[in-house]
């Protein structure tokens, strides 16, 4: 079969900055504020705004995020969090840093989401949150989440650095949220250079996780204990320096703005593949619930490789060469050689497993067009023509 490679290579995730992005930070690089200042309030209001959230942290990143929000929540030395292995490892480091152990759930077979009807026997006097990844962007299921969580006085940290946008029942995730932790990194939906948010609608988290970013310091004559001089502060807690700056703050505004816009592309171009791949017994397309509208952070393609004589390595390795910068999303957590060291094993999650032994994550951003989509299915159709048993 005859198959002709494109010039240009085509990456999974990819950033998209315009003259008005360049324009606003251009207009902070100029003021008197790089880095604290006046403009990290107006994205973090604008976060608000967006989400429906009463409350906003920006911050250095999303895995700083995570940590925030985790020490806001009470998570401390001993205890436990419930998550999912199908996820970055930051998720479950961000436990680990405050001397807290992850205990990984496993997910459905079809949304790869947490399987929520396993989270009660893995909670124990331990536990203090559950942590679910809204993975590739579509939601978890969080009302039946945050009745578990209701039941056994836990704290709810809804990672969803994939799913900024993302609607449950017909709501904004973050609207209603303990919290939500968001990351800017240029491959999510929109980017800040690096960074991160946390949403919360408690107001004493806000104070907290506030304090937590900056050293654990506070200017706040309301909190200082032992002078009110103009130019006196207090550490009140050991806290870390996760500051935004105001550059990429300005970043951010500009691109909240286009937010809307990216997503209905992704989710065009994921109902574009869907199409193409709606014949093909070989793949298993990524599921959807019918009361979810997901951020499509990411489209993850399962394969049939018992149906075909290659290897997934082999099959990504191939993709590559036909300029694709496919790649895979994730390795199991405990997979990695320090959680081994923790006394984590495989066999763990068999469904978690399963699936990372055969998906790949094809190209998926808002600088794409409906011909780029074509390349993808057309290279996956030649690769399994090539290798169908």
């Amino acid at each position: 079969m005859e198959f002709k490679k494109r010039d240009t290579f085509l990456p999974y995730g990819r950033q998209s900055i315009d003259n008005d992005d360049v324009k606003i930070v251009s207009r902070v690089m100029r003021g008197d504020f790089l880095t604290t200042g006046p403009t990290i309030n107006a994205f973090e209001e604008k976060l608000c705004d967006y989400t429906g959230a009463k409350y906003a942290v920006a911050v250095s990143n999303g895995t700083a995020a995570l940590h925030c929000a985790m020490f806001a929540a009470g998570v401390g030395r001993g205890d436990e969090i419930i998550t999912t292995s199908m996820t970055f490892a930051a998720t479950s480091n961000a436990a680990l840093y405050l001397g807290a152990k992850p205990v990984f759930v496993d997910i459905y077979k079809d949304t790869y989401n947490i399987d929520v009807s396993k989270i009660e026997e893995r909670i124990s006097k331990n536990t203090k949150a559950i942590v679910p990844v809204h993975f590739t962007g579509q939601p978890c299921e969080i009302d039946e989440i945050y009745e578990l969580a209701s039941k056994y006085n836990l704290k709810v940290i809804e990672d969803g650095a994939h799913a900024f946008g993302a609607r449950y029942k017909g709501k904004k995730l973050g609207i209603k949220s303990d919290f939500m932790t968001l990351s800017f990194h240029p491959v999510k939906h929109i980017t800040t250079g690096e960074g991160g948010a946390i949403l919360t609608n408690d107001v004493k988290a806000y104070e907290k996780m506030k304090l937590f970013r900056s050293h654990g310091i506070t200017r706040d004559t309301d909190m200082l204990e032992n002078d009110d001089s103009p130019w006196y502060y207090e550490q009140h807690a050991l806290g870390y320096n996760y500051r935004m700056t105001d550059i990429q703050a300005a970043l951010g505004i500009s691109q909240v703005d286009k937010l809307d816009k990216f997503l209905k592309v992704r989710r065009e171009l994921s109902e574009y593949y869907n199409k193409l791949f709606e014949d093909n017994k070989y793949v298993v397309k990524p599921y959807q619930l019918d009361y979810v509208e997901s951020s499509w952070h990411l489209y993850v393609l399962k394969l049939e490789f018992e149906k075909l004589t290659c290897t997934r390595r082999e099959f990504f390795e191939q993709m590559r060469e036909l300029n694709l910068g496919v790649n895979v999303h994730y390795i199991p957590v405990y997979y990695h050689p320090y959680y081994k060291k923790l006394g984590f094993s495989k066999g763990l999650c068999k469904n978690a497993e399963n699936l990372y032994e055969n998906m790949i994550t094809l190209p998926l951003h808002q600088n794409m067009k409906k011909e780029d989509v074509e390349y993808v299915v057309s290279c996956v159709d030649y690769l399994i023509d090539k290798y169908k048993k």
